[in-house]
């Protein structure tokens, strides 16, 4: 009997394997996937609004032939801007609307697990508070950029080879300009996309952090303060300094990334920008950007301190 009961820890003994380290990036790997499962709308809103245009583009497609006839017989506007329009109108068109399932998903963020209460299920598990708003805070920064690029450069090559079999089969001549400088626009594109999303950050932060403290109407409390605040300062000092800052936060990105006049200038036409007019070096030594970054890591940082302490709704 002593043999055979030693026998059996033995055989445990010999069948233990030590478990395997957990690598430090798979936590943060699975809180976003995490997102994604949990917030369709990151994906499916994008795909959709490119699904539209594709389809209103193939309409479009009917009068093309016609019109690439008449733009290569008139002189009265620049051809470049009339080809790349369609094309820069599609990356504007998912541009915003991942600009805008950014910040419904912020607002969310946080507040969504505190109402429903999953909250309590996720601290349970070992994954910290700063893996999980990192994991979040990254969806706007990372997860929607680079999928409304991957979007944009596709919808772009679709169009491109559909535009070209359209006007094969309709004969127009081969000599007819039908295409603009697509891998130009593309790396434009790839440059917009990192400028939007430095500048944007403290706007997205924002939002994550009022998502984890207001206990309702996330929204109204992310716009209302702000809004408040501007009036106030309009209606006693007579001036609007904060408005300003706030709409240099939205939109005051081109004037630094961008030269918006060319050598002789010329205003530069959005729906075509040249390689030549970007400026990185500016923009990266812009202290208005790295305010704002400050900015966003403060409000990130207290957004993590929030959720570590904050209770469920």
């Amino acid at each position: 009997m002593n043999t055979q009961s030693n026998a059996i820890p033995e055989s445990f003994a010999a069948r233990r394997v030590p478990p395997a380290a957990l690598s430090s990036t798979r936590p943060m790997y699975w809180s976003v996937r995490r997102e994604l499962w949990e917030n369709r709308s990151i994906y499916i809103a994008p795909l959709a609004a490119a699904a539209v245009y594709m389809l209103g583009f193939a309409i479009s497609l009917v009068w093309v032939p016609r019109s690439m006839r008449a733009m290569a017989a008139s002189h009265s506007e620049p051809q470049l801007i009339v080809l790349a329009m369609p094309y820069a109108h599609a990356a504007m068109l998912i541009g915003v609307t991942a600009f805008i399932v950014g910040i419904f998903y912020s607002l969310d963020a946080l507040h969504g697990e505190r109402r429903d209460r999953s909250i309590l299920f996720w601290k349970s598990l070992p994954v910290s508070d700063l893996t999980t708003v990192l994991s979040k805070a990254s969806i706007p920064l990372v997860v929607l950029p680079l999928l409304a690029l991957a979007l944009t450069i596709s919808l772009q090559i679709v169009m491109l080879f559909v535009s070209a079999a359209v006007l094969w089969l309709s004969g127009v001549s081969a000599g007819t300009p039908w295409a603009p400088p697509l891998f130009q626009m593309e790396l434009v594109q790839l440059y917009s996309v990192i400028v939007l999303v430095l500048w944007h950050a403290p706007i997205y932060m924002w939002l994550l952090l009022v998502s984890g403290w207001a206990r309702r109407a996330a929204f109204l409390w992310a716009v209302l303060p702000p809004l408040a605040i501007a009036a106030l300062e309009y209606i006693a000092f007579h001036s609007s300094y904060l408005c300003s800052l706030l709409q240099d936060r939205l939109f005051g990105f081109a004037a630094g990334a961008f030269d918006l006049q060319d050598k002789n200038g010329v205003p530069v036409d959005a729906h075509f920008i040249p390689l030549t007019q970007l400026a990185p070096g500016r923009f990266l030594s812009s202290p208005r950007l790295w305010v704002g970054l400050i900015i966003a890591a403060a409000l990130l940082a207290a957004a993590v301190r929030l959720r570590r302490y904050r209770e469920p709704l």
